[in-house]
């Protein structure tokens, strides 16, 4: 018999999901739309050193030791057994250990520009983009500050509303786009302020959110120096750990893609691969959409001893995948129509690079459909020791670029070096469910 909570947790998880169509949905326009504003505005060698430098501060923005998806699952758990008190005391822990992390990583960050080779890591021309320090120290400067303060999405997703957390995010590219369409009829869209007005965007929101989150929608969560405890931080700390290495371990992959296509091959490449990826990227959005809410929820389950609900919804997850298999080979099949539409000759897309994205995605959605059920479960351990695939990743791709001067086997190395995590989250995920979780497969 399905019981009360187990209906509230199943409403919840829908109405956020569908909530988070909806505002996904208008994400993905803004970031489809800002393709080829941001391709006008600057060409596309400029274009593709702005994607590089976003790439970069990707990595900032992951530099919280996994302590945002260390409060989210805490966070979980606290209001799941009603510890309120507990819950406020790895609010305001988290908020400070974030500003104790971003102070020193700002003043490094800004010695770095100022005396390091910036144009020769990124291979880019000084003559074509004179003005990059000027542009790095501003978006560095921005993007610490947001670090900080996005921490309210992560507190939004440990209450179970992840709709909100993606509402946030959506309102910062609109306002990006909003920027950069300004600066683009106002014929004032340089290098520096394009980077300027996309950094400065998530800031703003995050700015008026606060309040509203801390003294409006939770008050019993408001930040306070007086709830920083240094037991919740430890506690938190240890979580949020592991979650970071997970996080870096995606990232090697993921947001040094650019700046190693820029390295071996040239900075106009990855304008292409990026489009390409915003383009198949739209399917996993939907998917992500679906996945986020099951791992807040799946936590709440879990601690309530509620496995029947984890296996009806892993069933649903198995019917999902199997779509989004379906749209990703129609997507590849109408590419060349929908770039001619899209971003017209402004750069060509082969169908090769859109068909090789496409098996990455499918690869990444695989791999998503089951670490947001072992997130949720604290099911960590299995997942840190795969990560030793993602050491080989950048020898391999450099030795295989260097030998085929080919982007497709380039992709083809991104592909290869995720497929044994998705084996190994199978099999545990399977073992969980069925109660023989023990040994190497053990949940902690």
């Amino acid at each position: 018999m399905v019981n009360k909570r187990d209906t509230k947790r199943s409403k919840l998880l829908i109405s956020n999901v569908a909530a988070s169509f909806v505002v996904k949905g208008w994400s993905a326009f803004i970031v489809l739309w800002m393709v080829p504003l941001t391709l006008t505005c600057l060409g596309s060698y400029k274009n593709g050193v702005w994607l590089t430098i976003s790439s970069i501060l990707v990595w900032i923005d992951q530099m919280d030791i996994g302590l945002g998806n260390g409060l989210r699952n805490k966070l979980a758990i606290h209001m799941a057994h009603q510890q309120y008190e507990e819950a406020r005391q790895i609010v305001s822990s988290t908020l400070a250990m974030l500003i104790c992390i971003v102070v020193p990583l700002l003043l490094i960050l800004w010695a770095l520009i100022a005396y390091g080779d910036v144009y020769g890591m990124l291979n880019v021309d000084p003559e074509l983009i004179p003005e990059l320090r000027t542009a790095l120290t501003a978006a560095v400067t921005l993007v610490c500050m947001t670090f900080v303060l996005k921490f309210i999405g992560n507190v939004y997703m440990g209450m179970q509303l992840p709709a909100v957390s993606n509402l946030l995010l959506a309102l910062g590219q609109t306002v990006a786009l909003i920027l950069t369409a300004l600066l683009y009829y106002t014929d004032q869209a340089s290098f520096t302020a394009i980077v300027i007005a996309n950094t400065a965007a998530p800031l703003l929101v995050y700015l008026i959110a606060y309040p509203y989150t801390f003294f409006k929608q939770f008050p019993m969560l408001r930040p306070s120096l007086k709830w920083v405890k240094m037991g919740a931080a430890m506690e938190l700390g240890n979580l949020g750990v592991k979650f970071f290495w997970l996080q870096v371990a995606a990232l090697i992959q993921f947001a040094t893609a650019n700046i190693l296509i820029s390295r071996f091959f040239t900075p106009e490449m990855v304008t292409p691969y990026q489009i390409a990826y915003r383009y198949v990227s739209i399917v996993m959005i939907a998917f992500t959409v679906i996945c986020m809410p099951f791992w807040n929820a799946t936590t709440d389950a879990y601690e309530r001893g509620d496995m029947d609900w984890i296996r009806r919804s892993s069933r649903r997850m198995n019917w999902m995948t199997m779509m989004i298999l379906g749209l990703l080979v129609l997507m590849v099949i109408i590419s060349p129509w929908v770039y001619d539409i899209w971003i017209g000759d402004r750069c060509e897309v082969p169908m090769g690079m859109t068909a090789m994205m496409a098996l990455y995605i499918f690869l990444m959605v695989l791999s998503l459909r089951y670490s947001y059920f072992l997130n949720g479960v604290g099911a960590l351990r299995l997942q840190l020791y795969m990560t030793v695939m993602t050491v080989v990743f950048i020898p391999l791709a450099w030795l295989v670029s260097r030998e085929t001067h080919n982007i497709l086997c380039f992709m083809g190395v991104m592909c290869f070096c995720i497929a044994p995590s998705i084996v190994v989250n199978m099999l545990q995920f399977n073992k969980i469910l069925k109660g023989r979780a023990t040994g190497w497969w053990r949940i902690k």
